[in-house]
């Protein structure tokens, strides 16, 4: 689903790497390099959002260097990528992001809608496609020298979202706080700081931050979404999934509602698989087939983001059999279980992409009678009943609650 194409800018011939989504077009997003090409990082950034459903063009703008740089990330790749940024001309660029958005709007895979997405030097790009190159909404991730072109913001109408990590030194505090403060009031641009993730946060390898990363896609989903489109029903694509487990109990149907290497963990008990192969197996051998017959999931809440879902229920089985995922190794004890269950669903695109699963273990073993609750901080059924039907006594484990109770 991806290749090379041509695009005509002044004249001039030059590559750009297109990433189709599985439905076969959609929304065009416009993926601006770093300093390093368009290499196999900015290839896999473009597949990763053309799973999340979009047409991704990423132009080779190192073209008047030579056709198609691509650089790593060694020392002397760092001075070759140095010396090329010294000699970028942003001007051409800019004429080449407005050629390739111009070409994506006609593409026949193409909504028509664009957005731009960059990346450090990209990341600069994006912010000043956002003014002249007619981009619908447009996403920085630690754009260098931003501060010094903030005179186009009153030029930027569309959504933009930019994000720094605020120990990055490319973008120290100073300048992020200068930032703020020329962008203030402009409602449609949002920034967002990440502690702790230096510069190249998203980038995999050692500058990688998992806790800045993950949240930063969500956010810059939420801008591409809104603007954008695609518009999926998260909702009924987890229900159908559901579905697929526990009614028709089909291990090969419910692998095809997941991407291709998608992962589950139920949490507690670490069980689950990462990959196609390890997961089906799980599946197939120790989940779908593996549920006592009259287990039932008592809805509470549901929260749907642009991303991810999350469940929140009450887990009812009689445990007449063992249960590999939730208490593995465990023989049968008969007892009757309610457990309180929290299951977050992320997406991409329309498929599911990962499950996190949560429950009280302790209250669990309480139930089937492997945990002694007496003096400990934890409760059984109790837990569940008590969710189900918020009038029930609260605090009946603090024994200083009676110490507190106002005099009569």
């Amino acid at each position: 689903m991806s290749k090379y194409i041509k695009i005509t800018s002044d004249g001039v011939q030059f590559d750009a790497y297109l990433a189709l989504p599985e439905a076969g077009g959609g929304p065009v997003i416009v993926l601006l390099q770093e300093i390093f090409g368009v290499n196999a990082e900015m290839r896999e950034v473009a597949d990763l959002y053309a799973s999340e459903g979009y047409v991704v063009l990423a132009p080779d703008l190192f073209h008047p260097f030579g056709p198609n740089i691509e650089l790593g990330y060694s020392e002397v790749d760092h001075a070759k990528a140095f010396d090329y940024y010294q000699r970028f001309d942003f001007t051409q660029a800019l004429a080449d992001v407005r050629a390739t958005v111009q070409h994506a709007r006609s593409m026949p895979e193409s909504t028509g809608k664009v957005g731009a997405l960059g990346f450090c030097l990209g990341g600069k790009l994006a912010w000043l496609s956002a003014a002249e190159c007619g981009v619908d909404c447009a996403v920085g991730y630690y754009g260098v020298g931003i501060q010094d072109t903030l005179d186009i913001a009153t030029a930027v109408t569309c959504p933009v979202a930019l994000h720094f990590g605020e120990t990055d030194p490319l973008n120290p505090p100073d300048v992020v706080q200068k930032i703020h403060a020329a962008l203030a009031g402009k409602s449609n641009i949002k920034l967002y700081g990440y502690p702790e993730a230096g510069h190249a946060f998203n980038r995999s390898g050692p500058t990688f931050v998992k806790t800045a990363a993950l949240p930063a896609h969500t956010r810059s989903l939420d801008i591409f979404r809104e603007t954008l489109g695609p518009d999926y029903d998260l909702s009924a694509l987890a229900d159908h999934h559901f579905y697929l487990e526990f009614a028709a109990r089909d291990p090969e149907a419910t692998m095809q509602t997941m991407v291709a290497q998608p992962y589950v963990n139920h949490v507690p008990t670490m069980t689950g698989g990462t990959g196609y192969t390890e997961l089906k197996r799980f599946y197939t051998h120790h989940f779908i087939h593996n549920n006592p017959a009259d287990t039932k999931m008592l809805p509470i809440s549901r929260v749907v983001g642009v991303d991810r879902m999350v469940d929140e229920f009450v887990l009812c089985f009689t445990h007449d059999q063992e249960i590999d995922w939730l208490l593995p190794g465990v023989a049968p004890t008969g007892k009757y279980v309610e457990v309180p269950m929290l299951v977050v669903v992320a997406f991409r695109g329309p498929k599911l992409y990962n499950e996190h699963i949560y429950w009280d273990q302790a209250s669990v073993l309480v139930q089937i009678g492997l945990l002694d609750p007496t003096g400990l901080p934890v409760s059984g059924a109790e837990a569940a009943r008590k969710l189900l039907d918020e009038t029930r006594p609260s605090n009946t484990l603090m024994a200083r609650w009676k110490e507190s109770e106002p005099a009569q």
